[in-house]
């Protein structure tokens, strides 16, 4: 991988004007997805929109085969969907719940997430039960597996990677409890795929959502719904089910698609479409286990470099950790250093407590800056981020 960084930074004009550490929140697109986008673009405007839909027809189907193979399952168990959360929505609204009945999740699940559950909860009357934290960090799983014995959940929702902690859940062996014990499985993958190897019959999910932006680089407005065979035969549809994803066979009866094209709608951006392709196609002409080792190897440098920088509380918390790296500093709240690198040409995020009630009212803090190196950055890179950090936290700037 390292020998083949000058080449991938060529293909991302972005890195000539900033140091973009912020891949949680969105990637920096490659030349090749741009080039996608906006070729169908302007497609569209010569021809019509339709019409380039029907020109671009096998490039289109590319989007669901590059996909399958990212996640190792076949096209045909593949929705597009315009965001992460309207795939998750989808997939969440075609589990029939009966009131009183349980949604088991964990502590470090995404906000839109716990916001959904707890307007099922609101609407429907479903318990919503997490999982403890291991007391260093990560869903007990063997806690999990008494909840769901006990309580026999109607679905178990993890996210895989939550937006403000480098925090990996083990997936795999929630997803082993789920098929011993016939429990639909719900995994949010969207900050993980793009950045670690998935493949969902290890995972033993029975939906996965995703996004294009973040470390897949693809443009925003796309995302990814797997469904999976099981889900696929038990009938489960979304609740607004339109005429993409159903026939109307007579006035009143329809029937819904037999593959996952029916947790999608008549209308979306096909340039989205064939943009989240080329970035797909590009990570994988990668490799996705090179992508992970440089990425989560970049991220345990920043790690190491930022603990030794004084003041400085690393947050992250787990028996595994990713390209997601999140901090404090007593000198500095975080929307303040936020705004600072800015200014020197640093790409980063702000996490704030609204988003992590759970595990920052664990930390006992309010905000925390949020850095999400990727394959393309550099070593260099790295020391810069760290420097700039020292400087802006130093006593001696303090002062001033």
């Amino acid at each position: 991988m390292l020998d083949r960084v000058t080449q991938l930074r060529a293909d991302t004009p972005g890195v000539r004007h900033r140091i973009h550490f912020n891949n949680a929140g969105a990637g920096l697109m490659p030349r090749p997805v741009v080039e996608a986008v906006q070729a169908h673009t302007a497609l569209e405007a010569e021809i019509g929109g339709y019409e380039a839909a029907d020109a671009r027809s096998e490039a289109i189907a590319e989007f669901y085969s590059a996909t399958g193979e990212l996640l190792g399952t076949a096209p045909e168990n593949i929705a597009f969907a315009p965001s992460a959360t309207d795939a998750y929505s989808r997939a969440l609204s075609s589990v029939p719940f009966e009131p009183g009945e349980v949604i088991l999740t964990t502590r470090d699940d995404y906000v839109s997430n716990q916001i959904a559950f707890l307007s099922l909860g609101k609407r429907f009357g479903i318990e919503v039960v997490h999982a403890p934290n291991l007391p260093g960090g990560g869903v007990d799983v063997e806690e999990l597996a008494v909840l769901a014995r006990s309580k026999r959940p109607r679905l178990v929702a993890v996210t895989h990677v939550p937006t403000n902690s480098g925090l990996v859940q083990p997936l795999a062996e929630i997803g082993a409890l789920c098929r011993e014990l016939d429990l639909l499985y719900l995994v949010d993958a969207c900050q993980s795929a793009g950045q670690l190897p998935l493949d969902v019959s290890e995972l033993g999910c029975d939906f996965l959502s995703t996004t294009g932006r973040k470390f897949l680089r693809g443009p925003r407005g796309s995302g990814v719904l797997f469904v999976s065979d099981r889900a696929l035969a038990a009938g489960l549809e979304p609740l607004f089910i339109d005429m993409r994803g159903a026939d109307w066979t007579a006035p009143g009866v329809y029937a819904p698609a037999a593959t996952a094209a029916r947790f999608e709608d008549w209308e979306f951006s096909y340039a989205a479409v064939l943009g989240e392709a080329a970035a797909i196609g590009y990570a994988l002409g990668i490799g996705l286990e090179p992508i992970w080792q440089r990425s989560s190897a970049l991220a345990a440098q920043l790690r190491e470099k930022l603990a030794a920088v004084d003041g400085v509380q690393l947050l992250d918390r787990g028996p595994e950790l990713c390209a997601i790296v999140t901090f404090l500093h007593p000198a500095r709240d975080a929307e303040t250093l936020h705004a600072e690198l800015e200014q020197r040409g640093i790409n980063s995020a702000v996490s704030s407590r609204t988003t992590a009630r759970y595990d920052f009212d664990e930390k006992g803090v309010e905000a925390a800056v949020r850095l999400s190196p990727h394959y393309y950055n550099t070593e260099e890179e790295v020391d810069e981020v760290v420097a700039a950090v020292s400087e802006l936290t130093s006593e001696d700037r303090r002062a001033f």
